[in-house]
């Protein structure tokens, strides 16, 4: 099972990677460009939670040919890019898949290295969301993160879900199953709806006397 893992995680790296990819479309930057975008998209969040919980050398550093996935990402979306009409929705839809499938994966790696589980929702959302925060920022966007569109909250409420599984002993693969699908619907649901938690709105100062 755990080469299950594996292997869905590097679908998400490549998922993440062509998110990044496509937002370099957008800025019309050059190969270089696209390959840069697309690697810090997809171990960004990963690399802090590694480095946060003391994981070093960090996952991408033992495992190199993370880098060249996210090399063939850039490299199809290059090339791939001006076929797709609406890349702004294909790369909404590419982050929220690898939100739900990092958010499960953040939340696998933390468990086991034995982090409270408080902390392991936490990282379970950093790992999901903070590629996608750099991706934004290098690229001049107004992140994701900090729009009003629920995107942080479905990580972590996934997280949190199978945080629980973890602790009533069921199964991971059922945790790993039920964090995804949550994170993805519940991101889903915003994109389609254009649902957001409440705002903060200032109220008018009382008046002195």
């Amino acid at each position: 099972m755990d080469q299950l893992f594996v292997w869905l995680d590097l679908f998400g790296v490549f998922v993440f990677a062509v998110s990044g990819a496509l937002a370099a479309s957008r800025k019309q930057l050059d190969l270089f460009g696209f390959h840069f975008i697309a690697t810090v998209t997809a171990i960004g969040g990963g690399t802090l939670r590694d480095v946060l919980l003391g994981q070093t050398p960090v996952f991408w550093v033992e495992h190199p040919h993370v880098i060249w996935l996210t090399a063939v990402a850039a490299l199809l979306v290059y090339f791939l890019a001006p076929a797709v009409q609406s890349r702004e929705r294909v790369l909404i839809w590419a982050d929220a898949a690898g939100l739900a499938i990092f958010a499960a994966g953040g939340t696998i790696a933390a468990d086991r290295a034995g982090a409270p589980p408080g902390v392991v929702v936490m990282m379970g959302a950093v790992s999901a969301t903070f590629g996608g925060l750099i991706r934004d920022i290098v690229c001049r966007e107004t992140p994701l993160l900090l729009r009003k569109e629920i995107y942080v909250t479905a990580a972590a409420v996934g997280s949190a879900l199978m945080v629980v599984l973890l602790e009533l002993d069921q199964p991971v693969e059922l945790g790993y199953l039920v964090c995804v699908l949550a994170t993805f619907t519940i991101r889903g649901l915003a994109i389609r709806y254009a649902l957001s938690l409440p705002a903060y709105r200032p109220r008018p100062g009382r008046e002195t006397p």
